[in-house]
């Protein structure tokens, strides 16, 4: 058996801390072991699906990252999990209209973990999180806000300023932490 062999079989095994050991003999691998991962994350049981994305998360190659674009319309929270946190270490502004759909995924960590892999791209990620601030569900704007306040980019002030408005208290808390984050604050002004 090649190491390769060996470190898929142990990735495959169901012993998650045998998987956890075989990501950095696949990641040291490099991308020669990206052919047997991308037909995993096909595969009928979501564990290993999940698998996949984690170790492709741990490889860097131009081809890891619309695959785990890919994993995110996953069917198992799980694996849409991994992908965006997998997205998050591998920003790819490809990825951003893909996360902000899930911002409105039903699984709230799925949902958090979208935002930062937004908030780790940043400029480019920072029009389509001013957009999903004005969405009708407030569980989607307290994720762009969180986004934009780790992102801290300065296109996303005026946005901020009238989303200190909004009826959500976490919003208008995301809101305000980003301005304070950007050296902004809140300045009053005489009408």
């Amino acid at each position: 058996m090649t190491d390769l062999e060996a470190a898929l079989s142990a990735l495959l095994s169901g012993d998650d801390s045998q998987a956890e050991s075989a990501i950095a003999a696949l990641a040291a691998q490099g991308p020669c072991t990206l052919p047997r991962l991308l037909t995993f994350l096909d595969d009928p049981l979501s564990d290993r699906r999940w698998w996949a994305a984690r170790a492709l998360a741990a490889i860097t190659d131009p081809r890891v990252a619309p695959a785990l674009r890919r994993a995110l319309a996953d069917p198992d929270p799980g694996v849409r999990q991994c992908a965006a946190l997998g997205l998050r270490q591998q920003p790819d502004p490809a990825a951003a209209p893909d996360l902000v759909r899930l911002l409105h995924d039903p699984d709230r960590l799925t949902a958090r973990l979208s935002g930062d892999a937004l908030a780790a791209l940043g400029a480019p990620a920072t029009p389509l999180l001013i957009e999903a601030l004005a969405d009708p569900q407030a569980a989607v704007r307290i994720e762009a806000a969180r986004a934009l306040a780790c992102a801290q980019d300065k296109q996303s002030i005026e946005a901020l300023i009238a989303a200190v408005d909004d009826p959500s208290a976490l919003v208008q808390y995301w809101a305000e932490e980003a301005l304070d984050r950007m050296g902004v604050g809140m300045v009053y002004f005489k009408p």
